[in-house]
């Protein structure tokens, strides 16, 4: 595989400095891709450049994935209109190891591989250079003029609300340019990939590496994803979609793909999938022929959760979203987590109930008519069981004298109420 061309189809290239191609296709080369240790989690935000370095090492190269941890004490001001909060060493190294977990799912770190996956973390060579050895070394090499011209500085300084830039922000970029330069001399690295955005960070890089060693790197970057109608890509109400499940549970994550509309599809399953050219085109094919079956949707969902996920939670998630169009089995319900049951359900009409009331059990009328308002009388709610029109956890009721008892509870404290096809209500027992 050749990396330029893999990235090409797939839209993930925006720049690219002269001679990269050259030099991928003349021999392995090691590149790396700086990741901003605030979170200890990435989020889909970060997949496009993770995708970069999983192809980089699919076709050959060896990838390394950089953990801010030094600039991450400071914050990029790339993008940003306002200076970031400064994190302790203690949580930075927290990210770090919870970011390289989420790493092995993308890339191979394998010690008997010749282009294995490195992690590294910038802190461990910058905690102990001083601020006199950085001016020296390399701070007289590039100049406040060559600073000012970034993008990144000038949009930060006029901008009509400009509260100015610090000084520790103003120095970001000579920063990350001598993380090239380490990379450049201890590991040989000749290529930083990114966002677009950090276009301006990385060719600081590759001019310190020109003007203090006479050597010669690369630079390349891709897109940064948008929705179709211009929003953000990959922020919901919620906020962020994250690769953590205790923060975006596989349920959310794997909606999130399989609600995107059909312009963003046909981008994002080049993007963030490993399927094949001739693949995607077969798919796209199909699915423009049948636009309301959503081929590209689901098949992008299911690509994406189990790579990030694995298959057994993708296997949940798609049935978990099968149980609101009334496919699903009692025992799918049964199988569900309390936060899948919560994500699936989330917006239904809700009733808290003490779990007094169904210590003795408690007749359906009454718990459908009297202790909730599912029904706004008994009379209509016996009407509808005896109809066959009422469910309780999937399990349709044809007893108005059957009590509903703990042992029901779904998750220890749930009662999932359906009335009719689309209705349902979710009943919350507390203690």
């Amino acid at each position: 595989m050749n990396f330029i061309e893999e990235l090409t189809w797939r839209g993930m290239i925006h720049d690219m400095m002269p001679g990269t191609a050259e030099q991928l296709a003349k021999e392995t080369t090691t590149a790396y891709l700086g990741i901003d240790p605030t979170a200890d989690s990435l989020h889909i935000g970060h997949l496009c450049g993770v995708m970069m370095l999983r192809h980089l090492q699919r076709c050959g190269h060896k990838p390394i994935a950089l953990i801010g941890g030094a600039t991450g004490m400071i914050g990029d001001p790339s993008g940003k209109s306002a200076e970031r909060n400064l994190l302790s060493e203690e949580t930075l190294r927290h990210n770090q190891e919870a970011i390289k977990e989420q790493l092995c799912h993308f890339l191979d770190f394998s010690a008997d591989r010749t282009n294995a996956a490195e992690l590294v973390n910038n802190y461990d060579w910058m905690k102990d250079f001083s601020f006199l050895d950085f001016a020296r070394q390399v701070g007289k090499f590039i100049t406040v003029n060559y600073m000012m011209a970034k993008d990144s500085v000038k949009k930060r300084l006029s901008g009509e609300a400009s509260t100015g830039m610090s000084f520790t922000e103003f120095t970001y970029q000579l920063l990350q340019g001598y993380d090239f330069l380490h990379l450049y001399r201890t590991k040989h690295c000749l290529l930083q990939v990114g966002g677009s955005d950090q276009w301006g960070n990385i060719t600081t890089g590759t001019e310190l590496i020109r003007r203090s060693e006479g050597g010669e790197a690369f630079a390349l970057t891709c897109p940064l994803i948008t929705k179709a109608d211009g929003g953000k890509f990959g922020k919901t109400e919620d906020g962020n979609i994250w690769l953590d499940p205790r923060y975006t549970s596989p349920y959310r994550f794997y909606q999130f793909w399989l609600n995107v509309g059909d312009e963003d599809a046909v981008k994002y399953i080049k993007i963030f999938t490993l399927l094949s050219q001739p693949e995607v085109e077969t798919l796209t094919a199909e699915h423009a022929k049948q636009p309301h079956l959503r081929l590209l949707q689901k098949r992008l969902a299911k690509e994406v959760t189990i790579l990030v996920h694995g298959e057994a939670h993708y296997e949940t998630a798609m049935e978990a979203s099968e149980i609101l169009f009334g496919n699903a089995t009692q025992e799918t319900l049964l199988k569900l987590d309390e936060q899948t049951l919560l994500a699936v359900f989330d917006g239904v009409p809700r009733f808290e109930i003490p779990k007094a009331c169904l210590t003795d059990g408690i007749r359906p009328l009454e718990l459908l008519a009297e202790v909730t308002a599912v029904f706004p009388s008994k009379g209509e709610a016996r009407k509808t069981i005896l109809a066959g029109g009422v469910s309780i956890n999937k399990a349709r009721l044809s007893d108005t004298e059957q009590p509903v008892t703990i042992d029901k509870l779904l998750n220890g404290r749930y009662l999932l109420v359906q009335k009719g096809k689309k209705n349902y209500f979710l009943i919350i027992v507390n203690d």
